[in-house]
């Protein structure tokens, strides 16, 4: 599955959704984290909220999951809309704390919301691969 981290150094989960510049997309199974780009979301001349969320949803739109430090509700069901699983960090959490995490779960008895997340991943890479 794919995780973009919203982050101003590329190490700590640290920026607001709405307010990041830059995203690092991360490809994450239960065994292996791979570290594909940095996505740039710097454009800050959009005026209109609606729009300007917009932007940032098609930054991020090859991600399954978001992790940012906040995000605010509008955001939120506009992100879940694209079929983008939305999350909340711990304060400044380092990315790679955050990957252990999820790995973590993965491992386990991942919860309903991530195993959906994990088919719905398998199935976007087999259509792309076709």
């Amino acid at each position: 599955m794919l995780i973009a981290f919203a982050s101003s150094d590329g190490v700590h989960v640290n920026e607001h959704f709405g307010w990041s510049k830059q995203f690092e997309l991360y490809r994450v199974d239960a065994n292996i984290a791979e570290h594909l780009k940095g996505l740039d979301s710097s454009k800050d001349d959009i005026e209109d909220e609606h729009e300007k969320l917009a932007y940032k949803i098609g930054t991020i739109k090859e991600a399954d999951i978001l992790y940012c430090a906040q995000i605010g509700p509008t955001a939120s069901k506009m992100v879940l809309s694209a079929k983008i699983y939305p999350m909340r960090s711990a304060e400044n959490e380092r990315i790679d704390e955050a990957i252990k995490k999820v790995q973590e779960l993965l491992l386990g008895n991942p919860p309903p919301w991530l195993l959906r997340i994990v088919h719905t991943s398998k199935d976007k890479e087999k259509e792309t691969c076709q």
